[in-house]
């Protein structure tokens, strides 16, 4: 199973391999870019092992993090 994790761009790296500063929450991470061109800093991104792999739109970014922290939630004392 994969889990992608959304965080949002801080600022791009513009070299050949695209890198970037990523926050998660208070976590910054820093990512590769190469599968979203358009992506910019401030846009928001799903994460998988250090790759943005899509850009998606503010809404569904809360709804993901919600979801997670709903997971965790239920997760704690299993």
């Amino acid at each position: 199973m994969c889990l992608g994790v959304p965080g949002q761009i801080l600022d791009v790296d513009d070299s050949p391999l695209r890198m970037g500063r990523v926050a998660f929450g208070s976590a910054i991470k820093e990512v590769s870019l190469a599968c979203v061109p358009e992506a910019g800093p401030g846009a928001w991104v799903v994460v998988h092992a250090g790759l943005a792999l899509d850009e998606l739109d503010e809404a569904e970014a809360q709804a993901m993090i919600q979801s997670l922290a709903e997971l965790d939630a239920d997760g704690e004392g299993a």
